[in-house]
């Protein structure tokens, strides 16, 4: 197992909801919870996870959760069966509020109406579970490491710490990357996305063994980052494949960093 680690700085952004509650509510149950919302008038559901500990008479931190291509859709359940909501059903006691969105099948996290989604659902989260907007992390493994690099990327300074697994920025799906993402722009991609991050702490995850997405897409991210002199971990399995997130989310050691960091005001 090879391990590589240093650390990295914060990302957010504001976005526009509809009908989304502006306080807080008082004793909700915990554990995984639908949540609607509605979107430019139109109703959108979200998942929400509650620590067993929630209580509205402290702020908490928030994660937000982006999936992979395997888990889109609109069931609303399919999304929580892999990566850190799957180990949430083992752990009660997770010390945040997590913000499970969920991708339409053929669509990826960057497209316009999608990412308005994501940040609404967020919005909505921090409003109404008293987050603490100061303690808001962003992760994603597969398809949901991608868009966890681009919105790093497009919205520096709103999160305060980024954990990409098994994710990068070289376009890897049939659907073309929107004007605004690194891999559309001219240049290198990966140089680009390290100086939109800049300080933002990043701890990047990988199997060495990958066959769909290769390694070299989180190495060159994390090399890029380094050049710049960015705050940034890596670790990397060897041997593992593509499902390096069964792992990566299971190192106790990322929640303990992850929760020490918040953003510089």
């Amino acid at each position: 197992m090879q391990r590589n680690r240093r650390l990295l700085d914060t990302v957010f952004f504001p976005v526009l909801i509809a009908g989304a509650a502006a306080c807080a509510v008082s004793a909700p149950a915990a554990g995984f919870r639908d949540r609607e919302i509605r979107v430019q008038g139109e109703p959108f559901t979200y998942q929400v996870f509650l620590p067993a500990s929630w209580t509205a008479e402290k702020s908490w931190p928030i994660v937000m959760f982006l999936h992979g291509a395997g888990e889109r859709g609109t069931d609303g359940v399919a999304h929580t069966r892999v990566g850190l909501p799957r180990l949430l059903r083992r752990w009660p006691d997770f010390e945040a509020v997590v913000v499970m969105p969920q991708c339409p099948r053929g669509t990826w996290w960057g497209q316009a109406e999608v990412e308005e989604r994501v940040f609404a659902a967020l919005e909505d989260a921090l409003q109404t579970y008293r987050g603490d907007p100061e303690r808001v992390y962003l992760t994603g493994l597969s398809l949901g490491g991608y868009g966890t690099w681009a919105f790093g990327f497009k919205y520096p300074g709103k999160f305060a710490a980024l954990v990409p697994v098994c994710g990068g920025v070289a376009a890897r799906s049939r659907i073309p990357p929107p004007p605004w993402h690194p891999a559309a722009l001219d240049g290198d991609a990966y140089a680009a996305t390290a100086r939109a991050i800049g300080k933002t702490p990043v701890w990047a995850f990988h199997g060495e063994a990958d066959r769909v997405i290769p390694v070299s897409e989180s190495r060159r991210l994390v090399e890029a980052l380094r050049a710049l002199g960015g705050d940034v971990r890596y670790t990397e399995y060897e041997g593992v494949g593509h499902n390096s997130w069964d792992q990566a989310y299971a190192e106790p050691e990322l929640w303990e960093w992850l929760f020490r960091l918040r953003l510089a005001r």
